[in-house]
Protein backbone atom coordinates (compact mmCIF):
# COMPACT_ATOMS: atom_id res chain seq x y z
CA UNK A 1 0.00 0.00 0.00
CA UNK A 2 1.16 3.61 -0.93
CA UNK A 3 0.81 6.69 1.14
CA UNK A 4 0.02 9.29 -0.35
CA UNK A 5 0.02 12.97 0.31
CA UNK A 6 -2.43 15.95 -0.74
CA UNK A 7 -3.87 19.46 -0.38
CA UNK A 8 -6.92 19.84 1.08
CA UNK A 9 -9.39 23.03 0.71
CA UNK A 10 -9.93 23.64 4.04
CA UNK A 11 -12.30 26.42 3.75
CA UNK A 12 -13.68 28.62 0.29
CA UNK A 13 -10.92 31.69 -0.18
CA UNK A 14 -12.04 35.27 1.06
CA UNK A 15 -10.14 37.54 -0.63
CA UNK A 16 -6.11 36.39 -1.51
CA UNK A 17 -5.85 32.73 -0.38
CA UNK A 18 -3.84 32.53 3.02
CA UNK A 19 -1.99 29.57 4.28
CA UNK A 20 -4.72 28.62 6.99
CA UNK A 21 -6.70 27.76 3.79
CA UNK A 22 -4.86 24.60 2.99
CA UNK A 23 -4.39 21.62 4.99
CA UNK A 24 -2.19 18.69 4.43
CA UNK A 25 -3.53 15.19 4.81
CA UNK A 26 -1.87 11.80 3.95
CA UNK A 27 -3.80 8.50 3.44
CA UNK A 28 -2.97 4.75 2.75
CA UNK A 29 -4.21 4.34 -0.83
CA UNK A 30 -6.07 0.95 -1.68
CA UNK A 31 -3.78 -1.69 -4.42
CA UNK A 32 -5.21 -0.88 -7.66
CA UNK A 33 -8.20 -2.88 -8.98
CA UNK A 34 -8.98 -4.50 -12.59
CA UNK A 35 -8.33 -1.35 -14.83
CA UNK A 36 -7.24 0.71 -12.77
CA UNK A 37 -3.59 2.52 -12.27
CA UNK A 38 -1.68 4.01 -9.37
CA UNK A 39 0.21 6.94 -10.69
CA UNK A 40 2.94 9.13 -8.87
CA UNK A 41 3.21 12.98 -9.37
CA UNK A 42 6.20 14.15 -10.60
CA UNK A 43 5.28 17.72 -11.66
CA UNK A 44 2.42 19.73 -10.66
CA UNK A 45 0.78 23.14 -11.78
CA UNK A 46 -1.04 25.72 -10.32
CA UNK A 47 -2.40 27.80 -12.13
CA UNK A 48 -5.04 31.37 -12.01
CA UNK A 49 -8.14 29.10 -12.82
CA UNK A 50 -7.58 27.24 -9.66
CA UNK A 51 -9.00 30.70 -8.10
CA UNK A 52 -12.42 31.19 -9.14
CA UNK A 53 -13.09 27.22 -9.92
CA UNK A 54 -12.48 27.01 -6.39
CA UNK A 55 -15.46 29.00 -5.21
CA UNK A 56 -17.93 26.63 -8.28
CA UNK A 57 -16.60 23.48 -8.58
CA UNK A 58 -15.50 22.54 -4.92
CA UNK A 59 -16.45 22.02 -1.15
CA UNK A 60 -13.87 22.85 1.91
CA UNK A 61 -12.78 19.07 2.31
CA UNK A 62 -12.39 18.77 -1.14
CA UNK A 63 -9.00 18.47 -2.65
CA UNK A 64 -7.48 21.02 -4.26
CA UNK A 65 -7.89 20.81 -8.18
CA UNK A 66 -5.21 20.86 -10.79
CA UNK A 67 -3.09 18.87 -13.34
CA UNK A 68 -0.16 16.76 -12.82
CA UNK A 69 2.57 15.41 -15.34
CA UNK A 70 2.70 11.30 -13.47
CA UNK A 71 4.39 8.39 -13.97
CA UNK A 72 2.47 5.04 -13.69
CA UNK A 73 3.66 2.73 -10.74
CA UNK A 74 1.20 0.01 -10.88
CA UNK A 75 -0.77 -0.70 -13.60
CA UNK A 76 -3.54 -3.51 -14.33
CA UNK A 77 -5.05 -1.44 -17.53
CA UNK A 78 -3.26 -2.11 -20.69
CA UNK A 79 -3.44 1.30 -21.94
CA UNK A 80 -1.04 2.82 -19.40
CA UNK A 81 1.63 0.13 -18.93
CA UNK A 82 4.02 0.69 -16.06
CA UNK A 83 6.57 3.39 -16.59
CA UNK A 84 4.47 5.39 -19.01
CA UNK A 85 4.00 8.91 -17.85
CA UNK A 86 0.79 10.15 -18.06
CA UNK A 87 -1.22 13.94 -17.92
CA UNK A 88 -4.16 13.75 -15.44
CA UNK A 89 -6.53 16.20 -13.24
CA UNK A 90 -5.62 14.32 -10.37
CA UNK A 91 -5.47 17.92 -8.05
CA UNK A 92 -3.13 18.65 -5.60
CA UNK A 93 -1.91 14.69 -5.09
CA UNK A 94 1.23 12.73 -4.78
CA UNK A 95 -0.01 9.68 -5.79
CA UNK A 96 -3.69 8.42 -7.27
CA UNK A 97 -5.87 5.50 -8.11
CA UNK A 98 -7.65 6.19 -11.68
CA UNK A 99 -9.31 3.77 -13.69
CA UNK A 100 -7.87 5.73 -16.60
CA UNK A 101 -10.64 7.86 -17.41
CA UNK A 102 -9.54 11.36 -18.09
CA UNK A 103 -5.65 10.46 -18.21
CA UNK A 104 -3.79 11.35 -21.65
CA UNK A 105 -0.52 9.84 -21.95
CA UNK A 106 2.35 12.27 -23.02
CA UNK A 107 3.28 11.71 -26.90
CA UNK A 108 5.30 8.76 -27.99
CA UNK A 109 7.71 10.84 -29.47
CA UNK A 110 8.31 13.25 -27.25
CA UNK A 111 11.56 14.17 -27.35
CA UNK A 112 14.05 13.57 -24.36
CA UNK A 113 15.61 16.89 -24.59
CA UNK A 114 12.32 18.23 -24.04
CA UNK A 115 11.10 18.90 -20.19
CA UNK A 116 8.26 16.45 -19.46
CA UNK A 117 6.77 19.35 -17.49
CA UNK A 118 6.12 21.27 -20.37
CA UNK A 119 3.16 18.61 -20.74
CA UNK A 120 0.97 21.17 -18.01
CA UNK A 121 2.80 24.12 -19.85
CA UNK A 122 3.95 25.43 -23.20
CA UNK A 123 2.90 21.60 -24.40
CA UNK A 124 -0.47 21.23 -22.37
CA UNK A 125 -3.77 23.41 -21.83
CA UNK A 126 -1.53 26.61 -21.67
CA UNK A 127 0.17 26.64 -24.75
CA UNK A 128 -3.26 24.84 -26.31
CA UNK A 129 -5.08 27.69 -24.73
CA UNK A 130 -2.70 30.29 -26.57
CA UNK A 131 -3.14 28.41 -29.83
CA UNK A 132 -7.10 28.33 -29.77
CA UNK A 133 -7.38 31.35 -28.49
CA UNK A 134 -5.72 32.92 -31.71
CA UNK A 135 -6.69 30.55 -34.10
CA UNK A 136 -10.45 29.46 -33.43
CA UNK A 137 -11.21 32.25 -31.56
CA UNK A 138 -9.44 35.60 -33.11
CA UNK A 139 -8.86 34.06 -36.69
CA UNK A 140 -6.21 36.22 -36.41
CA UNK A 141 -4.47 36.73 -39.80
CA UNK A 142 -1.06 38.01 -41.13
CA UNK A 143 -0.31 41.89 -40.98
CA UNK A 144 -2.84 42.11 -37.64
CA UNK A 145 -2.26 43.83 -34.43
CA UNK A 146 -2.36 41.77 -31.50
CA UNK A 147 -2.36 42.97 -27.84
CA UNK A 148 -2.08 40.37 -25.04
CA UNK A 149 -2.14 41.01 -21.23
CA UNK A 150 -0.18 39.04 -18.49
CA UNK A 151 2.36 38.27 -21.35
CA UNK A 152 5.00 36.83 -19.56
CA UNK A 153 2.65 34.19 -17.86
CA UNK A 154 2.14 30.77 -19.17
CA UNK A 155 -0.65 31.65 -21.47
CA UNK A 156 0.33 35.06 -22.40
CA UNK A 157 3.99 34.19 -23.63
CA UNK A 158 2.96 31.59 -25.86
CA UNK A 159 0.24 34.36 -26.88
CA UNK A 160 2.75 36.35 -28.60
CA UNK A 161 5.10 33.69 -30.01
CA UNK A 162 2.31 31.78 -32.39
CA UNK A 163 1.14 35.61 -33.56
CA UNK A 164 4.72 36.41 -34.55
CA UNK A 165 4.80 32.98 -36.05
CA UNK A 166 1.36 34.38 -37.81
CA UNK A 167 2.82 37.41 -39.44
CA UNK A 168 1.32 39.77 -36.66
CA UNK A 169 2.56 42.81 -34.64
CA UNK A 170 2.83 42.13 -31.16
CA UNK A 171 2.10 44.24 -28.18
CA UNK A 172 2.58 42.64 -24.36
CA UNK A 173 1.60 44.44 -21.28
CA UNK A 174 3.38 42.68 -18.37
CA UNK A 175 3.81 43.44 -14.54
CA UNK A 176 7.84 43.52 -13.96
CA UNK A 177 10.85 45.48 -16.61
CA UNK A 178 12.79 41.93 -15.95
CA UNK A 179 8.93 40.14 -17.44
CA UNK A 180 8.92 43.25 -20.27
CA UNK A 181 13.29 42.34 -21.43
CA UNK A 182 12.14 38.50 -21.55
CA UNK A 183 9.22 39.45 -23.68
CA UNK A 184 11.40 41.19 -25.99
CA UNK A 185 13.83 38.97 -26.29
CA UNK A 186 11.20 36.39 -27.07
CA UNK A 187 9.98 39.11 -30.03
CA UNK A 188 7.34 41.01 -29.25
CA UNK A 189 7.35 44.42 -31.26
CA UNK A 190 6.49 46.37 -28.04
CA UNK A 191 6.59 45.55 -24.34
CA UNK A 192 5.75 47.78 -21.58
CA UNK A 193 5.30 47.30 -18.05
CA UNK A 194 2.07 48.52 -16.55
CA UNK A 195 2.64 48.91 -13.16
CA UNK A 196 5.26 52.18 -14.47
CA UNK A 197 3.70 53.07 -17.22
CA UNK A 198 2.30 57.34 -16.12
CA UNK A 199 -0.69 56.22 -18.65
CA UNK A 200 -2.36 52.89 -19.33
CA UNK A 201 -4.04 54.70 -22.34
CA UNK A 202 -1.28 56.82 -23.42
CA UNK A 203 1.30 53.30 -23.39
CA UNK A 204 -1.39 51.88 -25.74
CA UNK A 205 -1.58 53.87 -27.52
CA UNK A 206 2.07 54.88 -28.35
CA UNK A 207 2.49 51.05 -28.86
CA UNK A 208 -0.15 50.74 -31.69
CA UNK A 209 -1.26 54.39 -32.78
CA UNK A 210 -3.96 52.77 -35.20
CA UNK A 211 -5.19 50.46 -32.96
CA UNK A 212 -5.79 46.74 -32.38
CA UNK A 213 -6.94 44.00 -34.91
CA UNK A 214 -7.20 41.63 -31.65
CA UNK A 215 -6.50 41.45 -27.68
CA UNK A 216 -5.94 38.03 -25.98
CA UNK A 217 -7.67 39.42 -22.31
CA UNK A 218 -6.24 37.33 -19.71
CA UNK A 219 -6.68 40.23 -17.15
CA UNK A 220 -10.15 41.88 -17.07
CA UNK A 221 -11.21 45.00 -15.13
CA UNK A 222 -10.02 48.04 -15.66
CA UNK A 223 -7.28 47.45 -18.09
CA UNK A 224 -9.81 45.86 -20.23
CA UNK A 225 -12.04 48.67 -20.30
CA UNK A 226 -8.74 51.08 -21.35
CA UNK A 227 -8.36 49.08 -24.43
CA UNK A 228 -12.12 48.79 -25.75
CA UNK A 229 -12.03 52.50 -27.37
CA UNK A 230 -8.31 51.46 -29.04
CA UNK A 231 -10.21 48.38 -30.85
CA UNK A 232 -10.18 48.78 -34.36
CA UNK A 233 -13.71 48.49 -36.25
CA UNK A 234 -14.63 44.83 -36.09
CA UNK A 235 -11.98 44.14 -33.91
CA UNK A 236 -11.98 40.98 -31.65
CA UNK A 237 -11.54 40.13 -28.18
CA UNK A 238 -10.92 36.36 -26.96
CA UNK A 239 -11.66 36.65 -23.33
CA UNK A 240 -9.19 33.85 -21.43
CA UNK A 241 -9.07 34.83 -17.84
CA UNK A 242 -10.09 37.52 -15.49
CA UNK A 243 -7.07 37.61 -13.16
CA UNK A 244 -7.76 41.19 -11.72
CA UNK A 245 -10.98 40.04 -10.61
CA UNK A 246 -10.23 36.53 -8.69
CA UNK A 247 -9.62 37.94 -4.91
CA UNK A 248 -11.98 40.62 -4.81
CA UNK A 249 -14.27 40.59 -1.72
CA UNK A 250 -16.63 43.16 -3.47
CA UNK A 251 -17.13 42.74 -7.05
CA UNK A 252 -15.91 45.38 -9.41
CA UNK A 253 -18.62 47.72 -11.36
CA UNK A 254 -18.10 49.16 -14.80
CA UNK A 255 -17.56 51.47 -16.98
CA UNK A 256 -19.48 49.18 -19.14
CA UNK A 257 -18.61 48.64 -22.64
CA UNK A 258 -21.50 48.46 -24.64
CA UNK A 259 -21.13 51.83 -26.76
CA UNK A 260 -17.91 50.74 -27.84
CA UNK A 261 -19.10 47.45 -28.51
CA UNK A 262 -21.74 48.81 -30.76
CA UNK A 263 -19.71 51.22 -32.67
CA UNK A 264 -17.31 49.84 -33.29
CA UNK A 265 -18.92 46.29 -34.17
CA UNK A 266 -16.83 44.29 -31.79
CA UNK A 267 -16.83 40.68 -31.45
CA UNK A 268 -16.21 39.40 -27.56
CA UNK A 269 -16.18 35.78 -27.10
CA UNK A 270 -14.95 33.74 -23.77
CA UNK A 271 -13.48 30.41 -24.16
CA UNK A 272 -12.53 27.18 -22.30
CA UNK A 273 -9.74 25.54 -23.61
CA UNK A 274 -11.65 22.19 -23.67
CA UNK A 275 -13.55 23.32 -26.21
CA UNK A 276 -11.10 21.86 -28.99
CA UNK A 277 -10.13 18.71 -27.32
CA UNK A 278 -10.78 16.51 -30.02
CA UNK A 279 -7.52 18.72 -31.75
CA UNK A 280 -5.28 18.34 -28.96
CA UNK A 281 -2.79 15.45 -30.58
CA UNK A 282 -2.63 17.24 -33.72
CA UNK A 283 -1.84 20.37 -32.34
CA UNK A 284 0.49 19.20 -29.93
CA UNK A 285 2.19 17.93 -32.74
CA UNK A 286 2.83 21.26 -34.62
CA UNK A 287 3.54 22.89 -31.77
CA UNK A 288 6.20 20.51 -30.67
CA UNK A 289 7.45 20.31 -34.24
CA UNK A 290 7.92 24.62 -33.68
CA UNK A 291 9.94 24.03 -30.31
CA UNK A 292 12.36 21.91 -32.91
CA UNK A 293 13.01 24.38 -35.65
CA UNK A 294 13.51 26.82 -32.45
CA UNK A 295 10.45 29.12 -33.64
CA UNK A 296 8.69 28.69 -29.67
CA UNK A 297 10.46 28.80 -26.54
CA UNK A 298 9.05 28.41 -22.80
CA UNK A 299 10.26 29.38 -19.64
CA UNK A 300 9.48 27.82 -16.47
CA UNK A 301 9.39 28.87 -12.78
CA UNK A 302 9.85 25.57 -10.78
CA UNK A 303 9.15 25.04 -6.93
CA UNK A 304 11.10 21.68 -5.48
CA UNK A 305 8.83 19.67 -2.75
CA UNK A 306 5.16 18.95 -2.62
CA UNK A 307 5.16 20.51 0.56
CA UNK A 308 5.19 23.87 -1.44
CA UNK A 309 2.53 23.89 -3.64
CA UNK A 310 0.24 26.61 -1.55
CA UNK A 311 2.98 28.91 -1.41
CA UNK A 312 3.95 28.75 -4.89
CA UNK A 313 0.27 29.23 -5.73
CA UNK A 314 -0.12 32.57 -3.94
CA UNK A 315 2.79 33.51 -5.39
CA UNK A 316 1.63 32.80 -8.77
CA UNK A 317 -1.34 34.73 -8.21
CA UNK A 318 0.85 37.49 -6.55
CA UNK A 319 2.20 37.16 -10.48
CA UNK A 320 6.21 36.17 -8.96
CA UNK A 321 6.52 33.90 -11.67
CA UNK A 322 7.44 34.31 -15.38
CA UNK A 323 6.50 31.89 -17.72
CA UNK A 324 4.52 28.78 -16.43
CA UNK A 325 4.59 27.86 -12.54
CA UNK A 326 5.87 24.38 -12.19
CA UNK A 327 5.69 22.15 -8.64
CA UNK A 328 8.51 19.34 -9.01
CA UNK A 329 8.19 16.76 -6.64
Amino acid sequence: MVQAKSWILKQHFEGFPKDSDFELKQEQLPEPKDGEVLVEAVFLSVDPYMRPYSRVRMQPGDVMIGTQVAKVIQSNNPAFPVGCHVVGRCGWRTNTVLDGTGLTRVLNDWPQDVPLSLAIGGLGMPGLTALYGLEEVLAIKPGETLLVNAAAGAVGSVVGQIAKLKGCKVVGSAGSDAKVAYLKELGFDHVFNYKTVPSLEEALKQASPEGYDCFFDNVGGLFSSVVLPQMKYLGRIAVCGGISLYNDEEPQTGPYPHLNMIFKELRMEGFLVGRWEHKNEESLKRMLAWVKEGKLKFREHVTVGFENMPAAFMGMLKGENTGKAIIKV
